[in-house]
């Protein structure tokens, strides 16, 4: 038996929850503990410090999901990769969309970086498969958004990175991407467990952006996941849903599923991101 998450309004308070209630006791009994993040950014130098001060002997029978958006170059995308494997017992990785930015690259097209993504990950001992542990099943879902949540407007167009750093072969559209990456997940559909947490980079569901999200960055939408993402976790039936991308922490429940947001984000986004590990259940 595990026990899971005490939801609370947001994801700081879950947190705090989670310490007062598990922590010391975790430490001295050995039970593992399944951590989440995402969003790293380590191209700043204060996000990589971070990284570099997590503890190498407090996470050695512990697993950490990480939820993309780690870095666009593969070279300090293996720096981090390559100390989180060593300071947790099994790290679990999917890319993000900076992941996958070819604008520091050389005739490389952003599939092709993917591949690239997959090889570094699994060099450095993170992996992007299904993972199952004493009736505990994790399970990677990559995506990409496809205008689901809605079409992007030409504001967005002119100023969403991705249009620019990524780079994608034979004029495939973000749909197709969307598509071809949710192909991808097939192999991981059936996952049979007594419990079941499911994580992606983008937001499954339009739902999860907050309501206190101003007017004026609501434009962002379309470019933040894809209806698809839920359709595929709803088969799978988990009890938590982990995901990134939106740089807003978020501990929520919805149609019975807990979907937890703990992006490490930007050195200045201090308000909307708690900038810890979060502890989402324990086996």
């Amino acid at each position: 038996m595990g026990s899971q998450l005490a939801l609370g309004d947001t994801l700081n308070e879950c947190v705090a929850n989670l310490i007062d209630d598990i922590g010391n006791e975790v430490a001295k009994t050995g039970r593992m503990r399944v951590f989440a993040i995402s969003d790293l950014h380590v191209d700043y130098d204060a996000n990589a410090k971070w990284i570099d001060n997590i503890s190498a002997a407090d996470y050695r029978g512990d697993v950490l999901i990480l939820a993309g958006d780690v870095t666009d170059t593969c070279r300090r995308l293996e720096w981090c990769l390559t100390i989180l494997a060593k300071r947790f017992k099994k790290l679990l990785f999917v890319p993000g969309n900076h992941d996958l930015w070819v604008i520091r690259e050389t005739g490389e097209n952003s599939l092709q970086k993917f591949e690239r993504v997959c090889k570094v990950a699994a060099a450095c001992g993170a992996s992007m498969e299904v993972f199952r542990e004493r009736g505990l099943s994790i399970v990677p879902l990559l995506s990409w958004y496809d205008y689901s949540f809605g079409e992007p407007s030409e504001e967005l167009r002119s100023v969403w990175m991705d249009y620019h750093a990524c780079r994608w072969p034979n004029g495939l559209t973000e749909q197709d991407i969307s598509a071809y990456f949710a192909g991808l997940n097939q192999d991981g559909m059936t996952s049979p467990a007594d419990k079941i947490i499911t994580f992606s980079h983008f937001l499954p569901r339009m739902d999860l952006v907050p309501v206190f999200v101003p007017r004026a960055k609501r434009f962002l939408i379309p470019v933040l996941g894809a209806a698809v993402l839920e359709c595929q976790l709803r088969r799978l039936r988990p009890s938590i849903h982990v995901y990134g991308h939106s740089h807003i922490n978020r501990c929520v429940r919805l149609d019975g599923i807990a979907y937890v947001n703990n992006a490490f984000g930007y050195p200045s986004e201090n308000g909307i991101t708690a900038k810890t590990l979060a502890c989402i259940y324990q086996i």
